[in-house]
């Protein structure tokens, strides 16, 4: 008899900015990875709503949980920066550079 497989559904991935509330994720998701932190402002990927990668906008690092399959996320996040133009990320990087301070009081 013929092996059938079933499909492969694909999880929903879901790609937002980080504000402060997603700071300790974002040391969480570094930490998992072992590489620094994720300066904000900052892109977070989410998988059926579970936080696996992030994207600094400041300066291009990125963190990724070891643990889930992320290298399709990690593109996505990296497409997803190219297209936010200049003046957007000037603002990004204004806003982020308050949730730094917020981020350092923790």
């Amino acid at each position: 008899m013929p092996r059938t497989t079933s499909p492969t559904i694909d999880p929903a991935i879901t790609i937002r900015t980080a504000t402060a509330a997603d700071i300790a994720t974002l040391h969480r998701l570094a930490t998992l990875d072992e590489t620094d932190a994720v300066l904000m402002p900052a892109l977070i990927a989410e998988q059926d709503g579970r936080a696996v990668a992030a994207l600094s906008l400041a300066d291009g690092r990125i963190a990724a949980d070891p643990f889930a399959r992320t290298a399709s996320v990690v593109e996505l996040l990296r497409l997803r920066a190219a297209r936010i133009d200049a003046p957007a990320r000037r603002g990004l990087l204004h806003l982020g550079r308050r949730d730094r301070r917020v981020a350092a009081r923790i």
